[in-house]
Parts: structure tokens; C-alpha cells; sequence
């Protein structure tokens, strides 16, 4: 299969990323495979990744989560483009942002990486101009303002620690919201 889109969900793998933060690129897959999936997921070796097979609206999709670890990411979109022949508009990033309000969502067309070390693997691989969908992981045990380093808070035990029972019901509804927008 030939995919017109592919959908990748940033994350890191292994048991003990499960359910992290930094994880909710990796969650919103796993909603999306549920709902549109057409394979199981399968470990891809070229691709530096595991990937799934779905159909969004009649639309060959390939669904990717890659292995590489998130500062690595760039990697895997960067030989997939290359092996598929894409153009950056048929890859969409899902990945989490610690500057948004947990459970809250945004779409762009291209930017930065700001302080995301997968975007910025991605921006060195591809450049700033592909689709993201960020959602917000800044939840209910955060600085209320300001930075992290500020309020004397590890910003990378906090992105790989596990959200609080009100912040993962938001980070659900979220992900419910991800499959509307990627369907519609």
C-alpha cells in the first residue's frame, strides 16, 4: 500500500513510557489504529519504527510510531518521506506541549520547535513546513507560570511522569477530539 498520509504520533518506546506525557503522541495513535486501523501493528526496521495500516475517509494512511526515541524522531519521517516520495503535507506530527493547557489542542500548518527535542529532530530532518497537531500536557501539578526552571521543577521528569487522574481524563477527552479532527 502506497499511503496518501501518514500520521505520526510522537513518543518514546517501552513499558516505561507507557502513559507518560511525552507519551500522548504514541496514546492518540492507538485511538486512531482502534478506529481506522486495517493491519496490526508491525516493527519496521527500515522505517526505524512500528507501523499500522489504516483507512481515514477512503484514504490509505500509514499510522507511525517511531522507535527511535523522541529526540530521535526525525529520523523515521525523514526515511519515510524519502522511501514514499511525500511531500510534507501528506505527514501529520502528533505530539504533546508542555506550553499549552493540559487536554487542550492546536493545529499548525508549520513553525518551530520551540523547546521539543522531537520537533526540533524533525525541523533538522525535513524543515519547519509539515502539519502537528499539539496537545497539551501543562496539567494540574505544573508551574502555574512562568518556567519550569523558575519554579525549580525538572522539566523532563515531569513531561516522562505519569499525569494525575483529572489531567488524564482531559488528556482522553483530547484524544477523542484528535480522531473528529483527523476523520473530518
Amino acid at each position: 500500500m502506497k499511503p496518501n498520509l501518514i500520521i505520526i504520533g510522537l513518543g518514546n518506546p517501552g513499558k516505561d513510557y507507557e502513559q507518560t506525557r511525552h507519551n500522548v503522541g504514541f496514546a492518540a495513535l492507538e485511538k486512531i489504529g482502534e478506529k481506522f486501523g486495517v493491519s496490526d501493528w508491525q516493527p519496521n526496521q527500515k522505517f526505524l519504527a512500528d507501523v499500522m495500516e489504516a483507512d481515514i475517509s477512503g484514504s490509505p494512511t500509514l499510522l507511525v510510531k517511531p522507535v527511535t526515541y523522541m529526540n530521535r524522531s526525525g529520523e523515521c519521517i525523514k526515511k519515510i518521506i524519502d522511501f514514499y516520495k511525500l511531500d510534507n503535507n501528506q505527514v501529520i506530527v502528533i505530539t504533546d506541549d508542555i506550553d499549552l493547557e493540559v487536554g487542550k489542542i492546536r493545529m499548525k500548518e508549520l513553525g518551530g520547535a520551540g523547546s521539543h527535542n522531537g520537533l526540533k529532530s524533525i525541523v533538522e530532518q525535513i524543515g519547519e513546513e509539515f502539519p502537528r497537531i499539539r496537545i497539551g500536557i501543562r496539567g494540574e501539578t505544573a508551574p502555574e507560570s512562568g518556567s519550569f526552571q523558575q519554579a525549580g521543577v525538572d522539566l523532563s521528569s515531569y513531561v516522562l511522569s505519569r499525569p494525575t487522574e483529572g489531567d488524564r481524563e482531559k488528556i482522553d477527552d483530547a484524544l477523542e477530539e484528535v480522531l473528529t479532527l483527523i476523520s473530518g
